[in-house]
C-alpha cells in the first residue's frame, strides 16, 4: 500500500520534469516570450536649427531598440525639464540662445545612448535700413565727372540702387555712384538711391547736379621744356585730370592737330592770348619742316584748317636741311629744339636750320609775335660763332661754328633777358666741338659764346632732346656727350687745356658764359672712347632738400649710357679724380639700361625711365635718393626709354605720364604707386586712341589735355563723353 503510493508520486514528478524540458526552459533569464531585448540605437541625429529671435526651434531624433524607449533632451549638457519625447520644441528664442547646443539621451531596460549635439543659431530681428548721410548736391565743370555717395545703416546685407530723375541707373548698385563725363545738358538732374534689405527699404532725398560751362579762362602757361627752368617735368595746376577719371571709359584721344612735318619738339601753351581780336588758349607747335603753328587749344578735333596762324622759318628759295648723313633726325631738319616763350615780350623764340639752292646751310634764331606769327625783334638772326682754340674746324687760332655740322637739339633756355642755345652734332660726324651761345631776347644779338672742348673734338650736347636747366641765380646746368677731356688739371681742378667732354657742367652767366664747376666720372676717357657717355640723358634740378645734419642741399640728378644715376651737389659738383668719383651720390644697379631721356620730379620723388626698363620711382629722403625704387611700372619701355611728365593739383592727384616709342602708346600711372597703371592708349576698342610714333616724345599736360607730338601731328587727349 505505501510502496504503491510512493511509486505513483515519483512517476508524477518525473513526468512534470519531462514536460518542463519539452517546454524549452533553458535559462532562468529568459523572457518567457522567445526574443532578446536590444539596446537603443540612434538612426537619425538631431539637426542644427536656425531661428529668428522670438521664433521657436524644433529638434528631433529617430531611434530603434526594445521598447519602451525613453528620451531626455539636454541644452548645453543640462537636462531640460519635461523634454522627454522624441522631439523637442524650444520656447520662443532670444539672442542669448545663439550657439546653444542640444542633444538627447535615449534609454530602455538594456542601455542608453546619447545623440550628437545640434547647434541652435538665433538671428537678430532684421532692422530696416535708415540713411544716416544722404547724397549731397554736386557742382562740376562740363567735361568732369560727378560722384554721389550715401551712408546707411541696418541689418546687412544692404542693397543699393541709384536713380537719375526717378529711373534706375543700370549697374549703379554700390554705396557711391560716379557719373559719366558731364555736359551742360546734365545740369539740374536729380540723383537719389534706394537702400534695401530683408526688412524693408528706404529712398534717400534727391541731390542736384549742377554743371557749369567749361571755361576757357585758363591761367596756366607752359613756356619752356618740361614746364620750368629746373626741368622738373611737373605741372602742379592740373584741376581736371585725376586718377579717378583717367581711364579708358572716360579718357582718350579727342583728335589731332595735323601739321606739315615731324614734331620732335615739345609743344608749348599759353592761356588767353589775343588772336584776331579774341582771347584764345593757344597751343604752339613747331615742325621739322621749318614751320611754327598756333592752334586754338580748345578745339576738339584738330585739322590743318583750324590753326590760328602758321609761319615758315625758311628763307626765300630755301628748303629744310637734309639729314646730313645721320639718322638721328630724318628725313629733314628744320626746327628740332623746343622753343621758349616770353609772354612779356609777346615772343616765341625758335632756332631753325635750312639750306639754299647753292648748298649753303643756315642756323637762325627767330622771334615770332605770339598773336600773329610775324617775325620781329630784329629777327631772324643768322647764327655764327668763333672761340679761341685749336680744336676741330679751327682757323687763325679760333674754332669756328659751321652751321651744317650742328643741330639745335636741346630745348632753348631763357634767363631774364637772355636766350641760351646748346648744340649737338649729326651723329658723331666730325668736325664738331661743344658750343653754348647767348642772345639778347630784345634784339637777338649774340651776347656771349663758350666752347667747352675748344682744343679738341666732339662734346656735343644732346641730352635726348631735353634742355639745359638753370637755378635761381642764373647758373646753367647740363651734361655733355662723349668728347675730349684733359685729365691734367690746373690748381683749381679744371682741365688745363679747357676740354671738358663728358662733363656735367655748371656755367655762370653773371659776366658772360663761364665754366664755374663740373663733374666727370673717374673713367671719363674710357667712357668717351667707348661712346658710353652720360650726356645721352638730361639732368634736372631737385627742390632744395635738408640732409641729416640739417644743412640745405642744392642737388641735380642725371644719368646716361652707363646706367648710373649721378646726384651732384650744385654748390660743389666734384670735378675729376682718376681713381674715384668725388660726387655727392652715385647709384648703380638700379636702372635696367642706358638713359636717353630726362627724369621728372614730384612730391619728393624722382621718376626715371631707362631703355628696356620699367618706369621707376626713387624717393628723396634726407637729401639722398633712395638706393632702390619704391615702386615701378609693370610695363618696360623700349628704346629710347621714356621722359615722363607729371600732372597734379598741388600735392594731390599726381599722375605720371609716359610715352612708349615702340608702338606709340601713351601711359598714365598713379604717382604714388607706379604699379597702378591708370590708362594706356591701347585699351580702348577699335583703335580709338592710337597715334603714330616718333623718337623723343615728351607728353605735355595742361588744362585737362595731354598733347603728344607725332610724325605728322600733335595728338590731343582728354576726357571723352
Amino acid at each position: 500500500m505505501h510502496r504503491t503510493l510512493l511509486t505513483s508520486k515519483l512517476a508524477a514528478i518525473l513526468s512534470a520534469l519531462a514536460l518542463a524540458g519539452c517546454a524549452g526552459i533553458t535559462s532562468p533569464s529568459g523572457s518567457g516570450n522567445g526574443s532578446t531585448p536590444k539596446a537603443p540605437s540612434i538612426t537619425t541625429q538631431p539637426a542644427n536649427q536656425a531661428a529668428t529671435a522670438g521664433q521657436m526651434a524644433t529638434f528631433s531624433v529617430v531611434a530603434t531598440g526594445t521598447a519602451p524607449l525613453s528620451y531626455q533632451w539636454r541644452k548645453n549638457s543640462t537636462n531640460i525639464s519635461g523634454a522627454t519625447a522624441a522631439s523637442y520644441t524650444t520656447p520662443a528664442t532670444t539672442t542669448a540662445d545663439n550657439n546653444a547646443t542640444f542633444d538627447v539621451v535615449v534609454a530602455n531596460s538594456v542601455n542608453s545612448v546619447t545623440s550628437s549635439s545640434a547647434t541652435l543659431t538665433v538671428n537678430s530681428v532684421p532692422v530696416a535700413p535708415t540713411i544716416t548721410t544722404p547724397p549731397a548736391n554736386q557742382t562740376v565743370t562740363a567735361g568732369q565727372t560727378a560722384s554721389f555717395s550715401v551712408v546707411a545703416s541696418g541689418t546687412a546685407p544692404l542693397a543699393y540702387q541709384w536713380q537719375k530723375n526717378g529711373s534706375d541707373i543700370t549697374g549703379a548698385t554700390s554705396a557711391s555712384y560716379t557719373t559719366s563725363v558731364t555736359t551742360t545738358a546734365d545740369s539740374g538732374e536729380l540723383f537719389r538711391v534706394v537702400v534695401s534689405n530683408a526688412a524693408g527699404n528706404v529712398t534717400s532725398p534727391s541731390a542736384t547736379l549742377t554743371v557749369n560751362p567749361a571755361t576757357s579762362n585758363s591761367s596756366v602757361d607752359v613756356v619752356t621744356y618740361h614746364y620750368d627752368n629746373g626741368r622738373s617735368g611737373q605741372n602742379l595746376n592740373e584741376t581736371t585730370l585725376t586718377p579717378a577719371n583717367v581711364k579708358s571709359a572716360t579718357f582718350g584721344k579727342k583728335g589731332e592737330f595735323t601739321v606739315d612735318g615731324k614734331v620732335d619738339a615739345q609743344p608749348l601753351y599759353l592761356s588767353q592770348v589775343t588772336v584776331g581780336g579774341q582771347k584764345k588758349n593757344v597751343l604752339y607747335v613747331v615742325t621739322e619742316h621749318g614751320s611754327v603753328y598756333a592752334f586754338d587749344a580748345d578745339s576738339i578735333n584738330g585739322t590743318t584748317s583750324m590753326f590760328l596762324w602758321k609761319t615758315s622759318t625758311l628763307g626765300a628759295g630755301e628748303t629744310t636741311s637734309d639729314n646730313r648723313g645721320c639718322g638721328q633726325v630724318t628725313p629733314e631738319i628744320g626746327i628740332t629744339a623746343t622753343p621758349v616763350i616770353d609772354r612779356a615780350r609777346n615772343a616765341i623764340y625758335v632756332v631753325a636750320m635750312s639750306k639754299n639752292s647753292s648748298g649753303a646751310y643756315f642756323q637762325r634764331l627767330h622771334a615770332l609775335n605770339l598773336s600773329t606769327g610775324a617775325e620781329f625783334l630784329g629777327g631772324p638772326q643768322n647764327i655764327t660763332a668763333t672761340f679761341p682754340g685749336t680744336g676741330d674746324n679751327n682757323s687763325g687760332g679760333n674754332v669756328i661754328f659751321d652751321p651744317k655740322q650742328y643741330k639745335e637739339r636741346p630745348g632753348l633756355l631763357q634767363i631774364n633777358g637772355t636766350i641760351y642755345t646748346t648744340w649737338s652734332s649729326h651723329c658723331d660726324i666730325r668736325p664738331y666741338t661743344s658750343w653754348v651761345m647767348a642772345f639778347s631776347a630784345d634784339t637777338l644779338a649774340q651776347t656771349s659764346v663758350l666752347n667747352l672742348v675748344p682744343n679738341g673734338s666732339e662734346g656735343g650736347i644732346w641730352m635726348a632732346g631735353t634742355a639745359p636747366a638753370a637755378d635761381s641765380s642764373g647758373n646753367l646746368f647740363f651734361i655733355l656727350g662723349n668728347g675730349d677731356f684733359d685729365t691734367t688739371l690746373n690748381a683749381s681742378g679744371f682741365p688745363t687745356n679747357g676740354n671738358c667732354g663728358n662733363c656735367f657742367v655748371k656755367l655762370s652767366t653773371s659776366s658772360g658764359l663761364k665754366l664755374a664747376d663740373y663733374f666727370t666720372p673717374h673713367n671719363t676717357v674710357a667712357e668717351s672712347n667707348a661712346d658710353q657717355d652720360f650726356g645721352s640723358g638730361g639732368g634736372i634740378l631737385l627742390m632744395d632738400a635738408t640732409d641729416s645734419t640739417g644743412a640745405t642741399r642744392h642737388l641735380s640728378v642725371g644719368a646716361g649710357k652707363d646706367s648710373l644715376i649721378y646726384v651732384v651737389d650744385r654748390d660743389s659738383m666734384g670735378k675729376f679724380n682718376p681713381t674715384t668719383d668725388q660726387i655727392y651720390q652715385e647709384i648703380s644697379g638700379q636702372l635696367g639700361g642706358g638713359v636717353f631721356s630726362m627724369p621728372a620730379y614730384f612730391n619728393g620723388t624722382v621718376y626715371y625711365g631707362a631703355v628696356g626698363d620699367a618706369l621707376k620711382a626713387f624717393p628723396v629722403v634726407s637729401a639722398k635718393l633712395a638706393g632702390t625704387p619704391s615702386s615701378q611700372s609693370t610695363h618696360h619701355f623700349g628704346y629710347p626709354g621714356t621722359t615722363p611728365s607729371v600732372s597734379a593739383n598741388g600735392a594731390t592727384n599726381g599722375i605720371v605720364w609716359a610715352i612708349e616709342n615702340s608702338g606709340a602708346i601713351l601711359y598714365a600711372f598713379d604717382a604714388t604707386n607706379l604699379t597702378n597703371e591708370l590708362y594706356n592708349s591701347n585699351q580702348a576698342a577699335n583703335s580709338r586712341d592710337h597715334f603714330s610714333g616718333n623718337k623723343f616724345i615728351t607728353p605735355m599736360v595742361v588744362n585737362g589735355r595731354v598733347y603728344v607730338g607725332t610724325a605728322t601731328s600733335v595728338a590731343v587727349f582728354g576726357l571723352v563723353p
